[in-house]
This record gives C-alpha cells, structure tokens and sequence, in this order.
C-alpha cells in the first residue's frame, strides 16, 4: 500500500500547463492526459463522479444544488456526505486493506462522511446576523489545532470579492500540516484560486498566468512534502472554464411566459417555487428546469429551444444519455451555448430584487451567481461603502453588504457543458505514468485509477483510461 497525494487544482487545462512548471515537472516524469468529465461539469457533481466512479444517477448529485420537491426549496451547497449515494474510494480502499486511510481537505460534502480526516468551511451564524469565519473538523480537535497554527481560516478570502490566493495557501498548509502529523495513506486537497479569475476575467486575460503559476507554487510544496514521504501525486481539475459574454436569464423568460410565479415582500420579488408551474434551478452552463405538470414539459421545452444562448434541452430521455436521469433532476435540464451561461434572476426589475442579490449569499440565492466575485462597477467608491458597513458591523447594527451589482455581463468566464476541445477541458497528472493508458482518462474512471496508485499491480495501465 503506497500513499497518494491527490491535488484538484481546479480549472487547469492544458493549455493553462505552460504557466504551472511544478506541474508540468510533474509530468514529464510521470505523464499527463486529457481528462473527460460529465455533464454538468461543476464542482459537485464532478468530484462526486470521481470519488465514486459513477454518474449522477447514481450518486445523485445532480448539479452544486438543486429543487428539494419535498420542502418546495431550492438549496445549494449543502455539506453532508449523506446526500452522496455509491462507495467512496476511501471505502472501497479501507476494504482492500483496514489499515488505509483518507484525509479529504475541503472537498465538498465534507461533513459527516467516513474519510479519517475532514476539514472544510462552516462558518458561523450567530443570531444577530453576523457570519463569522470557521471550519468544521474531523476530528473535532483538528479545527482548533489547524487555525491555533495557521490562524483563522480566511473565509472572506474564499468566496466573493476578496478572493484571492490566500485562502488557497491555507488550505495548502493546512494539507501540509495533516500530512506530515497525521500521515493518512490518501490526502485529497482542494485548491480553488483558478475559480476567480477565470471566471472575472476569462482564461484569455493577460492576469491568468500569474494565478497559474500562483496556484502551482502551493503545488510545489505539496510536491515537495509527498516526494520526501514517497508518496505518490496526482493532480487534477474538474472542468475548464471557456469565455462567455452572453447571460441567459432563464427565470425571466419562464416568468414572462407566465409559469414563474413570485411573491412579493416589503416591495421585493422572491422567486415562490412551490406556486411555480416552471422555474429553473441555474448552475453555471447547466440550469435544470422544474416542471411541475406532465402536460406542460413539453411546451416548456418548446419555449427555451427558441431562446438564443441555450444550446439544448434535455428531457428524460437525454438525461438518460448524460447519465443524469436521477429524480433530483428538473423535468427538463437546459444546456447553454459555448458563449453563453445562466443566471438566476427571476425579477425583471432590478429595484424589486430581493435584498440578497446585492449581497454574496450562497445559500439564498436560488442558483449561482458568478457575479458575487466582482464589486458592482457602477459604486462611485466601492472602498468607503465596504468600510460604512464593516463599521455598522463593528456598532452591532444590523447592514447588508451590498456592493454586487446586477449587471450579470461582466462575467467573463463560466463551465458546466463540455469544452468543444480537449486544451480547454479539465485534465489528470499523475507522478506514475505507467499507470495510464492512451487517451483521455474519463472521470469515471478515476476513483478506480487513485486506487491503483494505492495498490500498484492490481490492474494494467489500459484499463486506467477507460
């Protein structure tokens, strides 16, 4: 048994390679390929595909969140393991040998799963409002020990406009420090910095190298730490994320075909899903559609054929041939165009959006919002705001930081269908290159192919890529 670092550098492509020399030192002494993720190609859905080995319907994970029928709510970015259906590689490794063990470090669905070791995000929400930075550990003693070291997990670094590099070199040394102390056979850590940027800005700005090779530097020393220990590595991204410049507002058009219903409050418009003959549920390229009539499904689909950036709309049927047939899936699944991604916005005047949407709130908001990663271009100082409200903050008055802007054109990067060439999808590194076979690995594939650096021999290298 042999232990594996295994690195998601999230949004590494190939043709990003060339700004990563860690990386790329990486493989050329081991080997690199193409690899082939699933639709949706976002985060959860991904790395539920790759530490299973199967589809979304089967681990049923159908997008970053979806519509729970049974609470008439829409939730995304839920964190308990239990919602992951199918035997993790850790599972299956631990019954191939009992002594094995996993460190999984801000992967998602990181609570209450049977990994060893978990560390990820769960702020604090205290009564009065206030959301404070933490993690949750398992074990429970960790979360005091990492943060005592490295200091408080830098939440606001993470996600929104703040982020940068430096919730990523957390994270780093919180792997680090698991992995020299707790020495687990399998340490799986994310690493998410090409998120912000390529989406900012699309992956054609002249700023991406320097987060690439910012990125690889915090690889680098992970590098360096398995080496020492004789560790295997593999390094991998989930998706790659294209230009776009065209924002699809899916639930304007479902509300103005007269399905989406809202409800109003203190003179805002909140999405009503539960009184909604049609909404959709929209996550990057992917927006699953909720129809809530048989009859209607197919009038739906007629509609959102017709508008321009959606590229296909998958019913039942072509569900089925994506893998993505699982009853947590809309009646209907709308696939954007290259160019082209969805937002959630259901109000057709900006003056009724709900308070949230000028906010970055990622369980309120009933689908992504690429746009809470940018300060809203139209404040005349966006710094003076911020400080006002970090000051009502600090008075204990109740605030929103509201410094998002609703123009959702400004997005210059986005993922979820697959990219029409392999430079721009995601890929897989590995330090044994004899483990591979020719040709793109497929995401199916790789819980099984993560087993086989654990246990080398077990299998030949053709069958790693199929």
């Amino acid at each position: 048994m042999r232990r594996v670092l295994v690195l998601d550098v999230v949004g590494l492509t190939p043709s990003l390679l060339a700004h990563a020399p860690n990386l790329q030192a990486l493989a050329r002494r081991g080997a690199m390929r193409p690899l082939r993720t699933i639709t949706p190609a976002v985060t959860c859905s991904v790395q539920s595909t790759l530490l299973t080995g199967t589809l979304p319907r089967d681990h049923g994970i159908v997008a970053n969140g979806w519509y729970f029928r049974d609470q008439s709510e829409v939730w995304l970015w839920r964190q308990s393991n239990r919602l992951v259906a199918g035997e993790k590689v850790w599972e299956s490794a631990r019954k191939r040998d009992p002594s094995f063990t996993c460190a999984k470090l801000f992967w998602w669905y990181n609570m209450y799963s049977t990994a060893d070791i978990s560390v990820t995000p769960r702020p604090m929400y205290p009564a009065d409002g206030r959301k404070l930075p933490d993690i949750y550990t398992q074990p429970a003693e960790l979360r005091d020990s990492l943060q005592s070291e490295l200091g408080q997990f830098p939440l606001f670094r993470f996600w929104g406009p703040g982020a940068d590099i430096v919730s990523t070199q957390w994270i780093g040394r919180s792997a680090l420090s698991v992995f020299a102390t707790h020495s687990p056979t399998m340490t799986l850590v994310y690493l998410p910095h090409l998120d912000y940027n390529l989406q900012r800005l699309g992956p054609n700005h002249p700023a991406i190298a320097a987060d690439v090779a910012a990125v690889d530097a915090v690889c680098g020393e992970l590098i360096q730490a398995a080496d020492r220990a004789g560790a295997a590595v593999v390094a991998l991204s989930e998706y790659g994320i294209t230009e776009v410049s065209h924002p699809v507002h899916i639930n304007r058009v479902l509300r103005e075909a007269g399905w989406l219903k809202v409800r109003h409050e203190l003179g805002r418009e909140q999405i009503d899903c539960g009184a909604s003959a049609a909404f959709a549920v929209a996550d990057h390229q992917i927006a699953h559609v909720y129809v809530d009539r048989p009859d209607r499904i197919e009038a739906v689909a007629r509609c959102l054929s017709s508008v321009p950036g959606i590229e296909r709309v998958l019913d039942r049927s072509g569900q089925r041939e994506l893998g993505l047939d699982h009853p947590r899936s809309g009646e209907l699944v709308a696939v954007a165009d290259a160019n082209s991604w969805f937002t959630y916005y259901h109000f057709l005047d900006d003056a009724r959006a709900p308070d949230y949407a000028r906010t970055v709130d990622i369980h309120r908001k009933p689908g992504f919002d690429p746009v809470e990663l940018l300060i809203d271009p139209t404040l005349a100082f966006p710094k003076l705001r911020i400080a006002g409200r970090l000051l009502q903050k600090a008075l204990g008055m109740r605030y929103l930081m509201d410094v998002i802007g609703l123009d959702a054109s400004i997005v210059r990067g986005s993922h979820g269908r697959p990219t029409d060439r392999d430079e721009d999808g995601p890929l897989l590194i590995t330090s044994e290159g004899g483990l591979l076979g020719e040709g793109a690995v497929e995401a199916t594939a790789v819980k099984d192919l993560l087993l086989d650096h654990v246990f080398p021999g077990a299998r030949g290298p053709s069958e790693a890529g199929r």
